[in-house]
């Protein structure tokens, strides 16, 4: 059954889109946030025909006299309905939730395009690209293994961790298809004063010149970094799939992690425009008049359109002058410092009574015996 409603059935400051790529305080990779939808409509629609319904909803934006564009603003999967007398309150996501099913598939092997597929077919989400374009994404056609020993349950964990090896983020697009978004440094539009309410920017630029993750079979948190190395670092933490393979490989992986990311250069903002439906995640701004500098650039990582209202537009990112502080790749070692004195990691040293003389004939000169309560492994130097 399908039902169709207009701009006079939605009732007057209700109806909302937000979506997002990053966090509320710094920029991030491989996130799959689901974008969400709100609206109360005025109409008899029985809220019980709704469960498992999609609703599809398109701006129509005037581009000359009586002649409109039809912008869509996404597919969404109705959460939850709820009537009062005369309304109903719908909220809804995009497809992104579909990919909270459980993965079990803790040996596969494949590229990213094989473990990006394996994720669109389980969950029934058609994908953007091609094999092509992916195999073409620096990391694309490198061999990756999930690590045995990791935190992945859904098949949105997978992403993530994907993302983070192509050096971007994932986000549902209009057409309803699981699209890989990087950040980039051209600018689409310009938005001057005359077409902002309120606006705020921030006195630095933030910017990436640095890279850590971490070997979870050496414990080691490996650390890369461009010259002058005078920007913030960004910390993959533990990523399963970047645990396999040489030094070398696991230093080009992460090498082109670091290309991805130093092009970002963005003066963080907060803004109310009067809009502009066809922006997405990750596009380039500049800003200009007013108190705006319009020869830095600034992201949107984040938005809120408002139907009928204000179209509120930010772009997250934490100072470069806090990378002198300290940084998670110290508070990684902080946390392994603070397992030992726990007792979760134990260091015992042992002296010989005597000077031993080692010749051809074998010689024992320690013998080590040890319980433990939970599983555990031993490392001798």
């Amino acid at each position: 059954m399908e039902y169709i409603f207009s701009n006079e059935d939605i009732v007057k400051g209700s109806g909302y889109i937000t979506s997002q790529c990053c966090g509320s305080t710094e920029i991030e990779i491989g996130t799959v946030y689901a974008a969400e939808l709100g609206i109360t409509l005025l109409s008899g629609i029985d809220r019980y025909t709704l469960e498992g319904a999609e609703i599809r909803v398109s701006f129509h934006l005037e581009v000359s006299d009586g002649v409109y564009e039809e912008v869509p603003m996404g597919i969404f999967e109705i959460s939850e309905a709820n009537r009062t007398i005369r309304c109903l309150e719908i909220k809804a996501y995009d497809y992104m939730l579909r990919f909270e099913k459980s993965f079990n598939g803790f040996e596969t092997a494949g590229n990213t395009y094989a473990f990006l597929a394996l994720c669109c077919k389980a969950c029934n989400v058609e994908l953007a690209h091609t094999q092509a374009e992916i195999e073409a994404m620096p990391n694309g056609s490198e061999l990756l293994s999930v690590y045995t020993e990791n935190d992945i349950e859904t098949y949105r964990d997978v992403l993530f961790y994907v993302g983070q090896v192509l050096g971007g983020f994932f986000c549902i697009n209009r057409e309803g298809k699981l699209e890989l978004c990087k950040y980039g440094n051209q600018p689409v539009m310009t938005i001057s004063d005359r077409h902002r309410f309120s606006s705020s920017f921030s006195d630095f630029i933030t910017r990436y010149t640095a890279i850590s993750s971490t070997n979870i079979k050496t414990q080691v948190s490996e650390y890369y970094a461009l010259e002058p190395d005078d920007g913030l670092t960004m910390n993959l933490g533990v990523n399963p799939l970047l645990q396999f393979g040489l030094e070398e490989t696991r230093k080009a992986l992460l090498e082109n992690i670091l290309t991805a990311l130093s092009v970002i250069c963005y003066v963080p903002f907060d803004s109310d425009t009067i809009g502009n439906p066809a922006l997405d995640l990750g596009d380039v701004l500049v800003f200009s008049g007013g108190h705006a500098d319009e020869n830095q650039l600034t992201c949107v990582t984040g938005y809120q359109v408002k139907i009928n209202g204000k179209h509120f537009l930010k772009c997250v990112g934490k100072n470069p002058r806090l990378a002198q502080a300290k940084s998670k790749n110290d508070k990684n070692i902080s946390g392994l410092l603070n397992q030992i004195e726990a007792g979760k990691i134990g260091i015992h040293t042992f002296t010989n009574a005597s000077k031993y003389t080692v010749n051809d004939t074998s010689v024992k000169i320690i013998s080590i015996e040890f319980a433990a309560a939970e599983e555990t492994h031993v490392q001798l130097p």
